[in-house]
């Protein structure tokens, strides 16, 4: 069974840094994944935050603006979002997806799930 862990969440102020990692285990296959991370703060619906694909294709939600870096490493089967400039807006549960890909768009809906882990950005 495939399992994503987050790791690298917490609190932080307006402005700061914070780098999210997610690590695949279960099987071999994270190679042929495309992965994303979603998030969804409370009373929001969820939202693509980023995604990358198994040949480095990237996709960011509108709102990253460039302050948001998405990146793999397949020798450890992690990925890994690098967030600057984070603004209370950001605050919202983070989590890690794994997409067989099947064709377009296929980023959004991936197959396996982390179990999500909070951001928070306030003073």
């Amino acid at each position: 069974q495939v399992q994503l862990v987050e790791s690298g969440g917490g609190s932080v102020r307006p402005g700061g840094s914070l780098r999210l990692s997610c690590t695949l285990s279960g099987d071999d296959m994270f190679s042929t994944y495309i992965m994303t991370w979603f998030r969804q703060a409370p009373g929001s619906q969820r939202e693509l935050v980023a995604s990358i694909s198994t040949f480095g294709i990237i996709h960011y939600g509108v709102f990253v603006k460039g302050r948001f870096t998405i990146s793999r490493d397949s020798a450890h089967k992690s990925m890994y979002l690098q967030m600057n400039d984070l603004d209370p807006a950001d605050t919202a549960v983070y989590y890690c997806g794994a997409a067989r890909n099947f064709g377009p768009h296929s980023r959004r809906h991936p197959q396996y799930w982390g179990q999500g882990i909070q951001v928070t950005v306030a003073s």
